[in-house]
C-alpha cells in the first residue's frame, strides 16, 4: 500500500535530488462551475498537462530514477507514450541512456517526441501489453533499470505529489475526478487524500480496467479500444492501483467516446486548453451527468496530459 509518508518522501527526493528546474509546480485554475456550464459550485482545473514532458508521468518516472541505482545500460520502459516521454525526459536530464517500447496504437507525435529526447524507440505489438512483454524480454538482456508506466511504488508515490501540491495551494476540494488507465495516477492521488476528499475513478467504455476488476472482484484482462486508448490503454489494472482504490475510492464510472470528445473540444474552444482525450474525462463526467455534484461542491479535475497530434483538435 502506498501511504502519505511515501508521497512526502517522494516530494522531498524530487525537490532535493532532482535536476534543478526539471519538474514544474503546475497551475491550479479555480472557476465557478457555471463558467464551464456544469452544476458544481466551483471547478478546480489542475493543469498538469503543462508539466515537463507533457503529463503527470514526469513526477513518478523521475522519482523512480532517483530512488534506484542506474546501470551503464540506462533505463527502459514500455509505454503508450506518456510514461515513455517522461522517462526519456528524466533520463536525458540525468545523462543516462533510455530505450522505450511503444505499441502500434501510439501516435506518431509521441514517437517523434521520444526520438527528440534521445530515446531509442521500439514499436512492438498492437497493444501496450505486447509492447510490455517485448520490453521485459529486452531488459533481461540489457540489464537496464525498468520503469513501469504505473505499477511501481516510486512511480505511484511520485504521481501522488500532484495531490499534495493541490492541497498545499488550495486546501481540500470536496471531490477529485481522476482518469484511470493502469491506476498509477489515481493510486497516488487517493493515497494522499485518504478519503479526506472523495476520489472518483473515470474510465472510457473502451478501456474499463478498474470497472471490470470491480465486477470480477480482482484484476482481470480487458480488451482495449477507443479514443483514449493510447494513454489509458492498460489491459489490466495495476496491483498498486487496485489495492489503493479498493481501500480509498468508492465510485468507478465509465464514459463514452462522444462525451470525452465533446469535453475535450470544450476545453480547447472555450478555454484554449489543449489536452489529450485522457485529460478530458473529468469534464466529460460533469457534462454528461455521469457524476452529479452536490450543492456547493468543489470539484477538482486533473488535466493529466497533452501529448497528441494537434491536428486532432480541428
Amino acid at each position: 500500500m502506498i501511504l502519505r509518508s511515501d508521497i512526502e518522501a517522494a516530494s522531498a527526493r524530487l525537490q532535493q535530488q532532482g535536476p534543478q528546474g526539471f519538474l514544474r509546480a503546475t497551475p491550479l485554475w479555480r472557476l465557478p462551475g457555471a463558467t464551464l456550464g456544469v452544476a458544481a459550485a466551483e471547478v478546480w482545473l489542475k493543469l498538469e498537462h503543462l508539466q515537463v514532458s507533457g503529463s503527470f508521468k514526469a513526477r513518478g518516472m523521475l522519482n523512480r530514477l532517483l530512488a534506484q541505482p542506474i546501470p551503464a545500460s540506462g533505463v527502459i520502459v514500455a509505454s503508450g507514450g506518456n510514461a515513455g516521454i517522461a522517462t526519456a525526459a528524466a533520463a536525458r536530464a540525468l545523462g543516462v541512456p533510455c530505450e522505450v517500447f511503444v505499441p502500434e496504437v501510439s501516435p506518431e507525435a509521441k514517437r517523434q517526441k521520444l526520438r527528440e529526447l534521445g530515446a531509442q524507440v521500439q514499436v512492438v505489438g498492437a497493444t501496450y501489453a505486447e509492447a510490455f512483454e517485448a520490453c521485459m524480454a529486452r531488459q533481461q538482456v540489457s540489464g537496464a533499470l525498468i520503469t513501469h508506466a504505473y505499477d511501481q511504488p516510486e512511480v505511484v508515490a511520485g504521481a501522488g505529489t500532484l495531490a499534495r501540491e493541490i492541497e498545499a495551494e488550495a486546501g481540500l476540494p470536496d471531490s477529485v475526478l481522476v482518469s484511470v488507465g493502469g491506476g498509477g495516477l489515481i493510486g497516488g492521488i487517493a493515497a494522499w487524500f485518504e478519503q479526506r476528499a472523495r476520489v472518483v475513478a473515470l474510465e472510457p467504455e473502451g478501456a474499463p480496467t478498474l470497472f471490470r476488476a470491480r465486477e470480477a472482484g480482482q484484476p482481470v484482462d480487458v480488451a482495449v479500444s477507443g479514443i483514449a486508448a493510447d494513454s489509458l490503454g492498460a489491459r489490466r489494472i495495476g496491483a498498486i492501483g487496485w489495492q489503493v482504490t479498493q481501500a480509498q475510492v468508492g465510485q468507478a464510472l465509465l464514459l463514452g467516446d462522444d462525451a470525452i470528445a465533446r469535453a475535450r473540444k470544450t476545453l480547447w474552444s472555450e478555454f484554449k486548453l489543449a489536452v489529450e482525450p485522457a485529460a478530458a474525462l473529468g469534464l466529460a463526467a460533469l457534462q454528461s451527468g455521469a457524476y452529479v455534484p452536490a450543492p456547493g461542491e468543489k470539484v477538482c479535475l486533473v488535466l493529466c496530459g497533452a501529448n497528441f497530434d494537434p491536428a486532432t483538435l480541428a
